[in-house]
Protein backbone atom coordinates (compact mmCIF):
# COMPACT_ATOMS: atom_id res chain seq x y z
CA UNK A 1 0.00 0.00 0.00
CA UNK A 2 1.29 2.87 -1.15
CA UNK A 3 -0.21 5.29 1.47
CA UNK A 4 1.87 4.76 5.30
CA UNK A 5 0.20 5.89 8.21
CA UNK A 6 2.49 9.10 9.34
CA UNK A 7 3.23 7.75 13.07
CA UNK A 8 4.16 11.06 14.60
CA UNK A 9 1.04 13.30 15.43
CA UNK A 10 2.03 16.99 16.35
CA UNK A 11 0.57 18.87 18.89
CA UNK A 12 0.40 15.25 21.25
CA UNK A 13 3.72 14.13 21.56
CA UNK A 14 4.04 11.36 19.24
CA UNK A 15 0.99 9.30 21.22
CA UNK A 16 -0.76 6.78 18.98
CA UNK A 17 -3.47 5.09 20.46
CA UNK A 18 -3.76 1.04 20.74
CA UNK A 19 -6.74 1.22 18.34
CA UNK A 20 -4.86 3.40 15.65
CA UNK A 21 -1.52 1.02 16.05
CA UNK A 22 -3.85 -2.15 15.76
CA UNK A 23 -6.08 -0.71 12.58
CA UNK A 24 -2.21 0.10 11.51
CA UNK A 25 -1.09 -3.19 11.22
CA UNK A 26 -4.58 -4.82 10.11
CA UNK A 27 -4.39 -2.52 6.88
CA UNK A 28 -0.97 -3.59 6.30
CA UNK A 29 -1.79 -7.42 6.34
CA UNK A 30 -5.63 -6.64 4.99
CA UNK A 31 -4.62 -4.04 2.15
CA UNK A 32 -8.16 -5.35 0.02
CA UNK A 33 -9.90 -3.87 3.22
CA UNK A 34 -9.39 -0.71 1.70
CA UNK A 35 -10.05 -1.07 -1.61
CA UNK A 36 -13.55 -3.13 -0.47
CA UNK A 37 -14.21 0.07 1.62
CA UNK A 38 -14.02 2.48 -1.53
CA UNK A 39 -16.11 0.50 -3.22
CA UNK A 40 -18.60 0.38 -0.76
CA UNK A 41 -18.43 4.05 -0.60
CA UNK A 42 -19.12 4.16 -4.50
CA UNK A 43 -22.17 2.01 -3.94
CA UNK A 44 -24.29 3.48 -1.77
CA UNK A 45 -22.92 7.18 -1.67
CA UNK A 46 -21.17 8.22 -5.42
CA UNK A 47 -23.86 7.59 -7.60
CA UNK A 48 -25.62 9.69 -10.07
CA UNK A 49 -28.72 12.28 -9.07
CA UNK A 50 -31.82 12.43 -11.36
CA UNK A 51 -32.65 16.18 -11.00
CA UNK A 52 -36.45 15.43 -12.67
CA UNK A 53 -36.98 12.71 -10.73
CA UNK A 54 -35.93 14.33 -7.37
CA UNK A 55 -38.00 17.38 -8.55
CA UNK A 56 -40.83 15.68 -9.01
CA UNK A 57 -40.17 13.78 -5.69
CA UNK A 58 -40.50 16.61 -4.01
CA UNK A 59 -43.48 18.32 -5.76
CA UNK A 60 -45.55 14.93 -5.02
CA UNK A 61 -44.42 14.80 -1.42
CA UNK A 62 -47.11 15.64 1.58
CA UNK A 63 -45.41 18.32 4.13
CA UNK A 64 -45.37 16.67 7.66
CA UNK A 65 -47.26 18.70 9.76
CA UNK A 66 -45.34 20.15 13.22
CA UNK A 67 -45.96 19.16 16.34
CA UNK A 68 -48.31 20.20 18.90
CA UNK A 69 -49.64 20.26 21.98
CA UNK A 70 -53.35 19.73 22.52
Amino acid sequence: MANKRIRYRPGHAGYVSEFTQFLDRYIEKHPDVVEDQRRGWYIYWDHAVDLKQLEEAEKDSVPTPPYYYP
